[in-house]
């Protein structure tokens, strides 16, 4: 099998990957498309001790289960893979499980590659009008109506994100669907044409207002960016954190208290209300795609995600 394979911060394709076999309750799945995200990038630069197949944004087919149902159907897969025995998942909680895997980041090859496996239950089917090109960002756009389900974000409220990247553009897009005041600080016209086109405000982050928004997301994914996402949100207002950075951040934890702000950590998100808003249009992804590589040209397709305003940078496998 042909795979990307991550080790000690060092990435190369190969070409002879034993295939994955599916265990009780999973699937094999043909992956059709796959997206490099931040987080990717971080794993490179050290972010998690990961070795094996990275990838975990992914549509694909299924080529194997244990019900026949599952055969050919398109699907995309939650990356939590949760123990169900721990006191996270006896909660409600499997996102959080103690024990978990998660798919291409941590104890569990991802999706760079031509096959990976999932248990069926983290699977949802892709609807009929939901292209691959759209049906990629599902997981993504999870994360971003995320926020949705943490924060009470309605009309009339001062919203400000910071970071207008590959997740960025798609919680904008999310967060207009709220109809709050929402300003975007986007510094690469790649970034900026997208908000433009959809109708949402964007403003140069050298150029933020003073503090005053009631809610601050920061998903810059650098420590400048939560300096800056700091500074903009008023006293009693909310802090969300969306990115993932490398190493410990200093924070003046004296300045949240005085100033009572709420800060919330957001990651994984609910996959069933992502692919319904993809199928209603109501986000459209269409134009972040910035370009797509096929397998044996991800060392080439990382460099290209990796440079500053470049958006989604897709792999492909040769069957698509």
């Amino acid at each position: 099998m042909r795979a990307l394979w991550l080790d000690r911060g060092r990435l190369e394709f190969r070409d002879a990957v034993p295939e994955p076999r599916p265990a009780a309750g999973e699937a094999l799945i043909r992956v059709r498309l796959a997206g490099i995200c931040g987080t990717d990038l971080q794993l490179l630069k050290g972010y998690y001790p990961f070795t094996g197949i990275p990838g975990h944004e992914f549509v694909g087919e299924v080529v194997a289960a244990a019900d026949p149902a599952w055969i050919g159907e398109r699907v995309v897969g939650e990356i939590n893979l949760a123990c169900g025995r721990c006191p996270s998942c006896r909660a409600g909680h499997p996102r959080h499980c103690e024990q978990r895997a998660v798919l291409g980041i941590k104890g569990r090859h991802g999706a760079f590659a031509e096959y990976l496996t999932l248990p069926v239950a983290n699977l949802h089917r892709v609807p009929a009008l939901v292209a691959d090109e759209a049906a990629v960002f599902t997981e993504p756009l999870a994360a971003a109506l995320r926020i949705h389900d943490q924060v009470a974000i309605g009309p009339n409220q001062r919203v400000l994100l910071i970071g207008a990247g590959r997740l960025g553009q798609l919680i904008a897009q999310s967060l207009g669907l709220t109809g709050c005041r929402l300003q975007v600080a986007a510094r690469h016209s790649s970034q900026q044409e997208p908000l433009q086109q959809r109708g949402i405000l964007w403003i140069d982050p050298d150029t933020l207002p003073a503090a005053g928004f009631d809610v601050v997301i920061e998903a810059t994914g650098s420590p400048e960016g939560l300096v800056q996402a700091r500074r903009a949100v008023r006293p009693g207002g909310t802090l969300v954190l969306k990115s993932t950075y490398r190493g410990a951040i200093a924070v003046d934890l004296a300045e949240l208290v005085v100033d009572e702000i709420t800060v919330v950590g957001s990651r994984c998100g609910p996959f069933d209300p992502a692919l319904d808003v993809l199928e209603r249009k109501e986000v459209d992804p269409a134009g972040l795609v910035a370009a797509r590589y096929p397998l044996e040209q991800g060392e080439e397709a990382f460099r290209e995600a990796g440079r500053s305003g470049v958006l989604k940078v897709l792999l492909t496998t040769s069957e698509t």
